[in-house]
């Protein structure tokens, strides 16, 4: 057979390929699809952004990181970290109070990036909304090439120091030898690339692990009616989060009468992945009761 295309691995595909191998390698996933009836939460998200409250554009996607946030809170075993050593039987997960995002998220090229929404714990819709602008602002003037570059420099001097002497013997070869050089800025192109304030373009600060992964596949295939079945955890990650599109659906409501019939409702499939050494389908109740109880309940987001 003739090939009729061949694309060697940029840095990007690299540390894709990297991270997920690793991924499917080490951690045995588990997880539940969970389907949620969000009519009402859309109608008063409608409300919100007509009411005049919020100084930003209120998008959909800010308010389910908003809602996931909330969840997390409520199940703390999901936004943590696992060290393990297959060989020695042994291992240690650590619990954050601080919510950092990990979230791909789609580049004008058409690659995918995923980048660290830090410290989303606390924060307004009005402050999720000025950080994602924010993000966006400095990808226009970043050289992706070159952030990742730089974290996966960070990453291999942190595997030396672990004396993964072979790990990256073999990534240095990989990155400056041969057809699957990784081709980096230079000379002028370099320097005035580094002139660039940091707070203008994206940093290994942002490219970095968060404490959870957040997946949003509707956005790139809306209005087809499926779930996400299965995703994969980024190590040390202990979970991801995956939503799917909201779709009309035929579904079971309660009326006025207390009787039960079937209607058109907006639902939204959840899946939510854990890494089974560190947690249990008994740790996703929480946040999956949070994300029920405010779609139920909508009108709270008000007050966010």
């Amino acid at each position: 057979m003739k090939p009729i295309k061949t694309t060697h691995f940029g840095i990007q595909r690299k540390i894709v390929a990297n991270m997920t191998s690793e991924s499917w390698m080490a951690v045995p996933h588990a997880g539940p699809v969970a389907e949620f009836d969000v009519t009402d939460l859309l109608a008063a998200f409608e409300k919100l952004r007509a009411s005049g409250r919020l100084q930003y554009k209120l998008s959909i996607n800010t308010l389910m990181l908003k809602i996931i946030a909330e969840g997390l809170k409520a199940a703390p075993s999901l936004n943590a970290h696992i060290t393990y050593d297959h060989r020695f039987v042994k291992g240690k997960v650590e619990q954050f109070d601080e919510i950092h995002f990990s979230i791909p998220m789609m580049l004008p090229n058409g690659e995918m990036m995923t980048i660290n929404f830090h410290n989303f714990e606390n924060k307004s819709l009005d402050e999720m909304s000025a950080y994602i602008d924010d993000v966006r602002r400095r990808l226009e003037k970043t050289n992706l090439t070159e952030a990742m570059f730089e974290v996966s420099m960070d990453d291999t001097i942190n595997a030396l120091k672990h004396l993964k002497v072979g790990t990256v013997l073999g990534r240095l070869v990989g990155a400056k030898l041969g057809k699957y050089k990784v081709k980096t800025l230079s000379g002028k192109e370099k320097r005035d690339y580094r002139a660039i304030p940091e707070a203008d373009r994206i940093t290994k600060r942002d490219i970095e692990q968060g404490t959870i992964t957040v997946s949003n596949l509707g956005a790139v295939d809306r209005g087809r009616v499926g779930h996400c079945s299965l995703l994969e955890i980024i190590p040390p990650q202990v979970a991801v989060i995956a939503l799917y599109a909201v779709t009309e659906r035929p579904w079971v409501v309660t009326n006025e009468n207390g009787e039960k019939e079937i209607a058109i409702r907006k639902i939204l499939p959840v899946t939510v992945m854990f890494d089974h050494r560190a947690c249990e389908y008994s740790d996703t109740l929480p946040l999956l009761n949070k994300i029920q109880e405010i779609c139920s309940n909508p009108e709270q987001i008000m007050n966010w």
